[in-house]
């Protein structure tokens, strides 16, 4: 009979970075004219521009309603997997 800790130290735990889908989610709706949830997930260069469209233009605001649905319905895996591996920058 094999002991469980024994078979916990051949198989750790994988470390995997926290998933940031709701509160980018958020960010997008609530602040999205601002690229905060840009920024948040690690995309400056992104940010920037969707600050400067939400300034300028005023369709920041438009695409971060957009985006923010968009992370919010995605599984944790897809969200995961698109935005923090894949560092999909725009939807």
């Amino acid at each position: 009979m094999e002991n469980s800790k024994t078979e916990h130290w051949n198989n750790p735990p994988v470390h995997r970075e926290e998933n940031k889908k709701v509160v980018a989610g958020i960010l997008a709706i609530l602040l999205g004219f601002l690229g905060i949830h840009k920024f948040y997930l690690g995309y400056n260069k992104e940010g920037i521009i969707q600050l400067i469209l939400g300034f300028v233009f005023g369709i920041g605001g438009i695409i971060g309603i957009i985006e923010g649905i968009i992370y919010l319905t995605r599984t944790d895996e897809e969200f995961y997997q698109t935005y923090q591996v894949g560092q999909k920058g725009w939807f």
